[in-house]
Protein backbone atom coordinates (compact mmCIF):
# COMPACT_ATOMS: atom_id res chain seq x y z
CA UNK A 1 0.00 0.00 0.00
CA UNK A 2 1.51 3.32 -1.08
CA UNK A 3 1.04 6.56 0.81
CA UNK A 4 0.34 9.60 -1.39
CA UNK A 5 2.14 11.92 1.08
CA UNK A 6 5.44 10.09 0.77
CA UNK A 7 7.94 12.10 -1.29
CA UNK A 8 9.67 10.33 -4.16
CA UNK A 9 13.17 9.01 -3.44
CA UNK A 10 16.05 11.40 -4.10
CA UNK A 11 17.84 10.70 -7.35
CA UNK A 12 21.26 9.11 -7.09
CA UNK A 13 24.11 11.37 -8.22
CA UNK A 14 25.50 10.53 -11.62
CA UNK A 15 28.89 8.79 -11.62
CA UNK A 16 31.61 11.35 -12.25
CA UNK A 17 29.31 14.26 -11.42
CA UNK A 18 30.96 17.21 -9.67
CA UNK A 19 29.76 17.45 -6.06
CA UNK A 20 28.54 20.83 -4.82
CA UNK A 21 31.27 23.05 -3.37
CA UNK A 22 31.97 22.49 0.30
CA UNK A 23 33.88 24.91 2.50
CA UNK A 24 36.39 27.49 1.40
CA UNK A 25 33.73 30.07 0.58
CA UNK A 26 32.16 32.79 2.63
CA UNK A 27 28.45 33.43 3.02
CA UNK A 28 28.40 34.99 -0.45
CA UNK A 29 29.95 31.91 -2.05
CA UNK A 30 33.17 33.70 -3.01
CA UNK A 31 36.23 31.43 -2.60
CA UNK A 32 38.57 32.89 0.04
CA UNK A 33 35.91 35.08 1.66
CA UNK A 34 35.69 32.63 4.57
CA UNK A 35 39.01 34.01 5.83
CA UNK A 36 37.78 37.62 6.20
CA UNK A 37 36.04 37.32 9.56
CA UNK A 38 38.80 35.31 11.23
CA UNK A 39 41.55 37.56 9.83
CA UNK A 40 39.70 40.68 10.97
CA UNK A 41 39.20 39.40 14.51
CA UNK A 42 42.80 38.21 14.72
CA UNK A 43 43.97 41.61 13.49
CA UNK A 44 41.99 43.43 16.17
CA UNK A 45 42.87 41.10 19.06
CA UNK A 46 46.38 39.82 18.19
CA UNK A 47 47.41 42.12 15.35
CA UNK A 48 50.51 43.35 17.13
CA UNK A 49 51.95 39.86 16.94
CA UNK A 50 51.18 39.59 13.23
CA UNK A 51 48.85 36.63 13.71
CA UNK A 52 46.43 37.91 11.07
CA UNK A 53 49.32 38.17 8.60
CA UNK A 54 50.39 34.58 9.25
CA UNK A 55 46.78 33.43 8.92
CA UNK A 56 46.56 34.99 5.45
CA UNK A 57 49.90 33.48 4.42
CA UNK A 58 52.06 36.62 4.68
CA UNK A 59 55.01 35.21 6.64
CA UNK A 60 57.46 38.03 5.89
CA UNK A 61 54.95 40.73 6.85
CA UNK A 62 53.97 38.77 9.98
CA UNK A 63 57.58 38.60 11.17
CA UNK A 64 58.06 42.32 10.47
CA UNK A 65 54.89 43.14 12.41
CA UNK A 66 56.01 41.01 15.34
CA UNK A 67 59.50 42.52 15.49
CA UNK A 68 58.26 46.10 15.17
CA UNK A 69 55.68 45.51 17.92
CA UNK A 70 58.32 44.08 20.25
CA UNK A 71 60.75 46.92 19.52
CA UNK A 72 58.07 49.58 20.01
CA UNK A 73 56.86 48.05 23.28
CA UNK A 74 53.49 47.23 21.75
CA UNK A 75 52.68 50.56 20.15
CA UNK A 76 52.69 49.00 16.67
CA UNK A 77 49.67 46.93 17.74
CA UNK A 78 47.65 49.88 16.38
CA UNK A 79 48.56 48.73 12.86
CA UNK A 80 46.96 45.35 13.52
CA UNK A 81 43.80 46.97 14.86
CA UNK A 82 43.53 49.21 11.79
CA UNK A 83 44.08 46.28 9.44
CA UNK A 84 41.52 44.16 11.30
CA UNK A 85 38.90 46.89 10.97
CA UNK A 86 39.77 47.33 7.27
CA UNK A 87 39.35 43.59 6.66
CA UNK A 88 35.93 43.57 8.32
CA UNK A 89 34.63 46.68 6.54
CA UNK A 90 35.48 45.50 3.03
CA UNK A 91 32.97 43.49 1.03
CA UNK A 92 33.80 39.83 0.54
CA UNK A 93 34.76 40.48 -3.08
CA UNK A 94 37.02 43.44 -2.18
CA UNK A 95 38.72 41.41 0.55
CA UNK A 96 39.41 38.48 -1.78
CA UNK A 97 40.59 40.72 -4.62
CA UNK A 98 42.91 42.71 -2.35
CA UNK A 99 44.33 40.24 0.17
CA UNK A 100 43.81 36.74 -1.27
CA UNK A 101 44.29 37.27 -5.02
CA UNK A 102 46.14 40.59 -5.00
CA UNK A 103 48.48 39.58 -2.12
CA UNK A 104 48.57 43.14 -0.69
CA UNK A 105 50.65 42.78 2.48
CA UNK A 106 49.99 46.10 4.21
CA UNK A 107 46.75 48.03 4.71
Amino acid sequence: MSDENTPPPAPNPQPGATPPPSGGTGPTGIPGADRKLVAGILGILLGGFGVHKFYLGYQKEGIIQLVVTLLSCGIAHIVGIIEGVLYLTKTDQEFVDTYINGRKGWF
